[in-house]
């Protein structure tokens, strides 16, 4: 297949790997007013998205060198889908309540929905274990605990005050990427492709 052809070649490789290190960057200088009012103890917990593209750059190291890290790959997955689609689900319900977004909100909807799909799309590639997944899966539950028990979820203005629902929302929401982790990349009958 064409793209899978595209996925894998080496310059593509290091142009995804590029923007996901500035994505990076960008999200934790974003959360950056926050993390400055962290416990010390949740702050590997607060940067979610930049913490699932970083993940997701190791993985990419690691195909540069035509390896596998399968327990990165698992949080990889599992974390781009979570966030990715977390976030752009709250943008939709905040331009819902507020009837506008700004430019930052349309911008941080294409790039996290490019999280999702850049997640799945090199699923095919993956070689984690059961053990990753369910390593990847005690992470992602955790983070839930931390952000909507101990309220160190991300800050978004007029939805922090739907804290509760949105913990609940999010929870499933995790349950169901996990899920498709488990489609993705662990059932008997998947595409699974080399690297090289």
């Amino acid at each position: 297949m064409y793209l899978y052809h595209i996925l894998r070649s080496r310059s593509f490789l290091i142009l995804l790997l590029i923007v996901n290190l500035l994505g990076t960057a960008y999200g934790y200088v974003w959360y950056g007013y926050q993390l400055v009012e962290t416990e010390p103890r949740f702050l590997l917990f607060v940067p979610d998205s930049p913490t699932a593209s970083l993940f997701f750059s190791f993985v990419l190291l690691a195909f540069l060198f035509k390896v596998n890290w399968g327990m990165m790959e698992a949080f990889a997955i599992v974390t781009l889908l979570k966030y990715g689609t977390w976030a752009v689900g709250m943008n939709i319900l905040l331009l819902l309540m507020e009837g506008t977004l700004d430019w930052t909100g349309y911008m941080l909807m294409i790039s996290h929905a490019a999280m999702a799909i850049q997640g799945i799309l090199y699923a095919p590639f993956y070689r984690m274990k059961r053990w990753h997944l369910a390593a990847a899966s005690i992470w992602t539950l955790h983070d839930i605990v931390i952000d909507y028990v101990y309220k160190q979820m991300p800050r978004y203005g007029i939805l922090d005050q739907y804290y509760q629902p949105i913990g609940y929302f999010t929870f499933w929401l995790s349950i169901c990427c996990i899920g498709a982790a488990y489609f993705f990349c662990l059932r008997e009958k998947r595409l699974e492709l080399p690297l090289q």
